[in-house]
């Protein structure tokens, strides 16, 4: 067996069911679970009808690039919402359909470093979404992590890493909106990061997945494509970005998304993927295709999650310490006591369940970004949503 996977940490979810295996919550609350991204949000029922109507496809293979009319579908998405120039995406050159970007965001690392070269590193922001750092441990680099804290607004600070770091980075995992944070990054710090890039010769993934959960209709979150335009870099030379539907349609079950960027590496990235496999069902890539060409569903997601966080903010704020993000649909908190005591006392207390933010967090520096905060996915119903906070509410005061 590959001798790397004792590296691997359990995954945060594993940790949650050892920490609350024993608990005993009371029995006269109603469990409501805010610790799995998981949207719940009804599915859109035009793409459940193209599933449905495309099943029969089940009979035949799918290509591993993905339709060209689902390419040029995603091409034509990036360009508006991005505001790309016209013509500097192809769907034939620099996109390919994925089941989902988890899958994506591990394969890619696969693909992407080099172990030939001495003390392969991947950088990646911290808290983070642990794929990435199991991909990192699995293709035979070591993981850097960057610290996301308060006083810098949840962001990283590039300027803090070591050069000697650069110098051995391959691959930079960017999260933005930042899962759990919902912290954004802006274009000025993507110019610098162009800038390192260039100088240290290495890849910037960029995980886009919540870019569509936004709070502010007027300000939608920059991208590292459209960042990249900006600035002169329509070839957009060594930037990929991942995006799904999971999050923007509700559709987490279908696994379906896309990388898109920089034309030499998803050619290279394809060729990895005709040995990987995991090609779309074609009638995923139907649904997916009228997915990606609507914007009235998502417009009316967007006020959904509006909603509970104007609501669920107003009864935790006065009792904890949370922040508003620019997107995504998390909360993240800072607890009075230990994260994991309190997601514990939660659960045993109220019947609430929410993640602690050490799980999704790595010491750096002598730092754990995740210590005493938890992770809140208002992903339950607005009512839900309501009684959950007033029962961590109640929680909170007494401690």
């Amino acid at each position: 067996m590959n001798l790397s996977l004792s590296t691997l940490q359990p995954y945060p979810f594993e940790k949650l069911h050892q920490l609350t295996q024993n608990a005993s919550p009371p029995k006269g609350q109603t469990p409501i679970n805010l610790s799995i991204g998981e949207p719940r949000h009804p599915t859109p029922r035009f793409i459940i009808d193209e599933i449905i109507r495309h099943l029969q496809s089940a009979a035949t293979y799918p290509t591993i690039r993905g339709s060209a009319e689902l390419r040029a579908a995603i091409a034509d998405w990036l360009t508006a919402r991005f505001k790309l120039p016209t013509g500097s995406l192809s769907g034939a050159q620099n996109i390919l359909s994925v089941n989902g970007t988890r899958e994506a965001l591990f394969a890619f690392a696969q693909c992407a470093i080099d172990r030939t070269k001495d003390q392969p590193m991947v950088i990646m922001v911290n808290p983070f979404y642990q794929i990435y750092e199991g991909a990192a441990l699995l293709a035979g680099a070591q993981p850097w992590y960057i610290n996301c804290l308060q006083e810098t607004d949840f962001l990283p600070d590039f300027a803090s890493v070591p050069n000697e770091v650069w110098e051995h980075c391959q691959l930079l995992y960017l999260c933005s909106p930042g899962n759990p944070t919902g912290a954004v990054i802006d274009t000025r710090t993507y110019s610098k990061l162009f800038e390192l890039a260039d100088e240290f010769d290495f890849i910037i993934a960029s995980d886009e997945c919540y870019s569509e959960i936004y709070l502010d209709e007027d300000d939608p979150p920059v991208g590292l494509l459209q960042a990249a335009a900006q600035l002169g870099r329509s070839n957009y030379r060594r930037c990929v970005v991942f995006h799904s539907l999971s999050k923007r349609s509700n559709v987490p079950g279908m696994r379906s998304g896309f990388v898109a960027g920089d034309a030499d590496m998803i050619r290279q990235f394809f060729l990895y993927r005709t040995y990987h496999g995991c090609a779309m069902p074609l009638y995923t890539q139907a649904a997916s295709l009228l997915a990606w060409q609507d914007e009235k569903h998502v417009e009316q997601n967007r006020a959904l999650y509006r909603a509970k966080f104007e609501a669920v903010l107003d009864i935790l704020g006065p009792v904890m310490n949370v922040h508003r993000p620019k997107a995504s649909f998390y909360l993240w908190p800072e607890t009075p006591i230990d994260d994991t005591d309190f997601a514990r006392g939660l659960l045993e207390r109220q019947n609430v369940t929410v993640l602690p933010g050490s799980f999704l967090s790595r010491t750096a520096k002598g730092v754990n970004p995740g210590y005493r905060r938890v992770r809140i996915a208002l992903v339950a119903s607005l009512d839900e949503c309501i009684d959950a906070a007033m029962r961590i509410c109640e929680y909170a005061s007494t401690l």
